[in-house]
């Protein structure tokens, strides 16, 4: 049964945005609960404008719904102001479409993007009346399941989830749930229906794995079901142009983060940057035709009415003939009547020509990542630009009339040094220097500077993380450096959010309960500023007598067991090992260490 609507009318006058929680948008699918055989909400653990900015989520509501024997509906956490008053007035969390209560659903899909979000999923199980923990849910309960970048290494929140679908879903997830419609209607009990979806690729039943330890250190997996895989080998789309993508998106009635159309290019990353998890992830490297390409975004634009197309991937411009294809563009939508984007720049001259081709003289900023200021750095790191690269594209840039840039750094990588953090806002005084001296233009450059944060699945993922104190201390150099120099619009990340992120993206089960203790102690959207308490999170883990820095900063060896090194994402670990070794010699070679860099 639905929540009661005059309760929730009373409720939804009393919230900020009402309009995050009504579900009536255009071009939402709305289905008859009795028609079909399996019902499935999507659950993403960030508000409203955030979840529906995600392209995963509208892939997987548009896939799902076109097969009319299966329903999805959506769900978001809810902010501060609507948990209190669903807590007050004791109503269940809903999904937006029906109105159904979520604990009513046969499924309950998480999408797992960011590690900072794993609080509001303990909160949203709690706030549908869903027990945490798999192994309390009875056969009543909905099935949990997770998927999305964090799956990469999801045992930190394995004891609340029934299966993980690791890899690109949109093609395999219709298949499992109406596999898991037909099981549950021959009467199948959860526990078998669990063993025969482990034997599908992709599929993660944690609780037939069991963690060994000695002395406090992971020693692997032991296998509780012999039919479950020794390694969970990933899903991903073979033929893009035959995968399903929607041409009709739902249409938000207040702006999300991105408020336009978004048409993907290609996935996954043939440039290997060694701090980078998708690069990897994402492999092997897939393209759309340019005719597809052209197609669905004349089919969004005509479902939608946006002005506006992001011509989406990690690297867009490494889509071959691009210049070909925003050329169709032009024609499809003449008078620029449909502005695309390009939401990922290299830092090159070829980059500068596309944008400048794109924008047709509309002239806002350009945005690049160097990610580090030292030739020697962005070489370990895999950055393969040269400083000559970078005052080539701003230099054409400029010529070309842009005088806005936004440029992205990382401190804290492997091998980085002061000099390293120090050389930051000092290429940042040159750039703006050459160019007051060239062109007679005082450019605005904003500088954003992020911590790096070691993930599985990557060169870099037996690397610490930088300690807190020492991401402070240079963060403190970077502000006296920029500090003499007036215009330029410095920020960075909270050191601490970081240090958190880490801990989760290299930790393993026994994080289970330090998150449970968070989210009793209040913590929610820790991705956040304004919510992001580290005093409940050091309450957390000292109440639950667990050491974060043991995750965050344990340099791992190349032969010890790694939390998800079942976990198979297309990539060898001697992959991983070789590039490793190849970083730690670039910084042997370039003066920067001693080369004893064995593990």
């Amino acid at each position: 049964m639905p929540v009661d609507e005059c309760i929730l009318n009373k409720i939804l006058g009393k919230v900020q945005k009402p309009a995050r929680y009504l579900g009536n948008e255009w071009n939402s699918c709305h289905k008859d609960h009795g028609q079909v055989k399996l019902k499935t909400a999507f659950a993403f653990p960030d508000l409203y404008e955030v979840g529906m900015s995600n392209q995963g989520l509208k892939i997987l509501y548009d896939s799902v719904n076109s097969n009319p024997e299966l329903l999805m509906e959506r769900v978001f956490a809810p902010a501060a102001d609507m948990e209190d008053l669903l807590r007050e007035y004791d109503m269940p969390l809903f999904a937006l479409e029906s109105r159904e209560a979520v604990g009513n659903f046969d499924l309950i899909g998480f999408s797992l993007q960011y590690e900072l979000s794993f609080t509001n999923v303990i909160n949203m199980l709690d706030l549908s009346g869903i027990p945490l923990y798999s192994d309390k849910r009875d056969e009543q309960d909905p099935l949990i399941i997770g998927g999305g970048p964090c799956v990469y290494n999801p045992e930190p929140l394995a004891p609340f989830f029934d299966f993980f679908v690791v890899g690109e879903a949109e093609e395999v997830l219709p298949d499992i749930l109406s596999e898991i419609a037909s099981l549950k209607a021959k009467g199948m009990n959860k526990g078998d229906l669990l063993v025969e979806l482990s034997t599908h690729d992709g599929i993660y039943v944690p609780s037939f794995y069991q963690p060994v330890y000695d002395n406090g250190i992971l020693q692997g997996l032991k296998k509780l079901e012999p039919r479950a895989p020794d390694s969970i080998k990933k899903r991903y789309v073979e033929d893009l142009d035959r995968a399903p993508y929607p041409t009709a998106p739902v249409i938000s009635y207040i702006e999300t983060i991105h408020d336009r159309a978004v048409v993907e290019l290609f996935r996954g990353c043939a440039r290997g940057c060694r701090f980078c998890q998708a690069g990897y992830t994402f492999r092997p490297v897939r393209r759309r035709s340019q005719e597809s390409v052209v197609n669905t975004a004349r089919q969004i634009i005509d479902a939608t009415g946006y002005d506006e197309i992001a011509l989406s991937s990690l690297s867009s411009t490494d889509y071959p003939d691009l210049e070909l294809l925003i050329n169709q563009f032009d024609t499809v939508f003449p008078n620029g009547r449909v502005k695309c984007s390009l939401p990922s720049l290299r830092l090159d001259s070829y980059s500068v020509k596309l944008a400048d081709q794109i924008h047709h003289g509309r002239r806002s900023s350009l945005t690049f990542a160097p990610e580090a200021a030292t030739e020697r750095l962005r070489k370990v790191i895999k950055k393969n630009i040269s400083e000559e690269d970078i005052f080539k594209a701003l230099e054409d840039a400029v010529k070309a009339g842009w005088q806005g840039f936004k440029l992205y750094f990382m401190i804290g990588l492997p091998t980085e040094k002061d000099e390293d953090v120090e050389a930051i806002p000092e290429l940042c005084r040159r750039i703006r220097k050459y160019f007051k001296k060239q062109e007679g233009r005082s450019l605005k450059i904003s500088v954003s500077v992020s911590t790096f944060v070691p993930k599985a699945h990557t060169p870099f993922q037996w690397e610490p993380q930088l300690p807190v104190d020492q991401v402070v201390r240079r963060q403190e150099i970077l502000k006296k450096g920029f500090s003499n120099m007036p215009g330029f619009d410095y920020s960075w990340h909270d050191a601490k959010t970081s240090m958190l992120e880490a801990v989760y993206a290299r930790g393993d089960r026994r994080l289970a309960p330090v998150l449970e203790r968070a989210w009793q102690l209040g913590c929610r959207f820790d991705g956040w500023s304004e919510h992001f308490s580290f005093d409940n999170w050091k309450k957390a883990f000292h109440d639950t007598g667990i050491d974060p820095e043991t995750f965050a900063y344990q340099q791992f060896k190349y032969d010890q067991p790694l939390p998800w090194d079942h976990i198979n994402c297309g990539v060898k670990k001697e992959i991983f090992v070789s590039e490793h070794h190849k970083a730690m010699q670039i910084d042997a070679e370039e003066g920067g260490a001693d080369g004893t860099f064995e593990l």
